[in-house]
């Protein structure tokens, strides 16, 4: 019984591990557009309560930025600005979810909201966690999302979004 409790808690642990509870970094972007097959390089700082919080403030472009302040999502990314309600809007409301919940470890909704099959995998020292969707992909989501943790601390150093439409976005942190 003893044996048991342990593998339990160590298993609780090693998972636990992998659940961001606060984030304060900068971060570099990329986004890959399908259609013309350009790139556009960003970068900024990110903060996140580890809940419903979360803050991309960008220095390239200056000025872009992308909040999340419970279900109000604000944006203002070049030069187009919005203020939405993702109760009301159902693609912001995924969109969301999906963020916070692969910022907080918590890609097993993610993977259930996305419509996706979710594989692990770990090697030198990194922990991925794929999200691959089955068939289609629900309005607004992603068609695939990949994580990347440094095993050492359980820190994410990368997110990949690629959008329904095939517009990928590149996180990495810092």
């Amino acid at each position: 019984m003893k044996h048991i409790t342990l593998i339990i808690t160590a298993l609780l642990l090693s998972f636990g591990a992998f659940a961001q509870t606060t984030l304060d970094t900068d971060f570099s972007q990329v986004k890959m557009m399908k259609v013309s097959g350009k790139t556009f390089d960003k970068a900024g700082h990110i903060v996140f309560d580890g809940k419903d919080q979360l803050s991309m403030t960008y220095t390239e472009p200056e000025g872009d930025y992308f909040i999340i302040e419970g279900n109000m999502v604000k944006i203002n990314m070049d030069g187009k600005k919005a203020e939405l309600d993702a109760e009301k809007v159902k693609t912001v409301e995924l969109q969301r979810a999906t963020l916070l919940n692969c910022l907080s470890g918590n890609w097993e909704q993610a993977a259930i909201d996305n419509n996706a099959e979710t594989t692990i995998s770990e090697e030198n020292g990194l922990k991925t966690i794929s999200i691959v969707a089955n068939g289609k992909v629900p309005k607004g989501g992603y068609k695939s999302v990949v994580l990347t943790y440094r095993v050492s601390d359980g820190v994410m150093i990368k997110m990949v979004l690629e959008e329904a439409v095939g517009s990928i976005n590149t996180y990495e942190l810092k």
